[in-house]
């Protein structure tokens, strides 16, 4: 069976308070990045290098635990991209960590938006889940999130999505149709963006 771009929705991250805890940057000493970034607004380039080599190394974790592999480094370069042309909004009196959570957050539903948008047949097939760990959390993030969609967009997602079904075959399990198989799967993925989206910072 031809593999499916089931790994957008099986790779979202446990959102559990410890889990999350673990996930946010970890902060150094006297939040070492804040110090950093206020090097950098003073012109200091060599901090700035610095700065940006340690933020990618995170980013490239962060992502790798909430998008296809395929994905990641387009999310880490447009992170990097956004925080370059916001860095002086950042007010060194403050945590550096919340304020580059919040920048890739926003970049990781941007990405899943685009994803959603690209018509499946178009989207790569290398977009197996790696590593169990990831694989298994996942499971039971999206278990949850499904929950709250229409049962009829739930029931086409976990067929297509997560058991790997072709719309044909989803069509014929369920009764809908293939276009009807296709708008709900559209829908709900959307759907889905938007409660990652209206949820608490996931750093």
């Amino acid at each position: 069976m031809q593999l499916r771009p089931q790994a957008i929705l099986a790779t979202f991250r446990s959102q559990t308070e410890a889990v999350e805890r673990s996930q946010s940057p970890a902060p150094a000493p006297r939040d070492a990045w804040a110090g950093l970034m206020a090097s950098a607004q003073d012109g200091n380039g060599g901090a700035y290098r610095r700065l940006l080599s340690e933020i990618s190394a995170w980013l490239e974790r962060y992502f790798g635990r909430r998008l296809p592999h395929a994905e990641v480094d387009d999310a880490v370069q447009e992170t990097l991209l956004a925080i370059h042309r916001r860095r002086h909004t950042f007010d060194p009196r403050h945590a550096f960590g919340p304020w580059l959570a919040a920048i890739a957050r926003r970049k990781w539903i941007d990405q899943l938006r685009a994803i959603e948008r690209r018509p499946s047949d178009t989207l790569p097939e290398d977009l197996a889940v790696t590593g169990h760990e990831t694989a298994v959390t996942s499971a039971s993030v999206l278990a949850g999130l499904i929950e709250q969609l229409r049962p009829a967009q739930a029931q086409v997602i976990r067929l297509v999505k997560l058991q790997g079904y072709s719309i044909d075959e989803a069509s014929r399990e369920t009764g809908q149709s293939p276009a009807a198989v296709k708008v709900n799967i559209h829908r709900g993925l959307a759907r889905l963006a938007t409660l990652i989206e209206n949820q608490d910072d996931v750093a």
